[in-house]
């Protein structure tokens, strides 16, 4: 068996390894740009389950614009191109959209990268096809993004909130809050 290494180079290793997660940690705050992270910083809470949010038009990132529906569900995905997270819950997202668009779930996903074409470029490449819209720091002055990413929110028929979710969501997550956006809550399934 061999001897154990020097105390020094343990606690050299534990440091290291520290530092390493310390700057993992760290990543998301600098893949913003300052002005992101100032917007962050006075980000608000999410909405609370049962408040009634209205949704600005927006102009998405095809040239098309975006109206909420008034009387059917919507999913709000807030993403960048440079979260991770997002990176790992935009695929179920997808997946989401794919199976359920036809039986009327309305999605819009926020991008807030510093520039749309960032944001375009990011979803041509990974062949997403989920309606997407460049979410500007003045259009955020009427919708204002929740404080963390991603952020996911369903909104009812109604438009109060019946999910509000901040992290990444798991393929299953998301398909339970597909789920939920095709129920109506008076009538039984939509």
């Amino acid at each position: 068996m061999a001897a154990p290494p020097p105390l020094e180079l343990r606690r050299r290793w534990l440091c290291q390894s520290v530092a390493s997660l310390a700057a993992c940690w760290a990543l998301p705050a600098l893949a913003q740009s300052n002005s992101e992270a100032a917007l962050e910083a006075r980000a608000p809470a999410l909405p609370s389950v049962g408040s009634r949010l209205r949704v600005p038009d927006i102009e998405r990132l095809d040239g098309q614009w975006f109206r909420a529906p008034e009387t059917a569900p919507l999913l709000v995905y807030w993403w960048s191109s440079t979260c991770p997270f997002c990176a790992q819950q935009s695929p179920a997202m997808q997946a989401l959209w794919e199976r359920q668009a036809a039986q009327g779930l309305h999605m819009i996903a926020l991008s807030i990268d510093p520039k749309p074409d960032q944001a375009q470029a990011y979803l041509k490449k990974r062949g997403y096809t989920f309606p997407a819209a460049w979410a500007s720091p003045n259009w955020r002055k009427q919708f204002p993004k929740p404080k963390g990413l991603p952020i996911t929110l369903l909104l009812d028929r109604r438009q109060q909130v019946l999910v509000a979710e901040k992290g990444q969501l798991f393929p299953e997550d998301v398909e339970a809050i597909g789920k939920l956006a095709l129920e109506d809550p008076v009538r039984g399934k939509g």
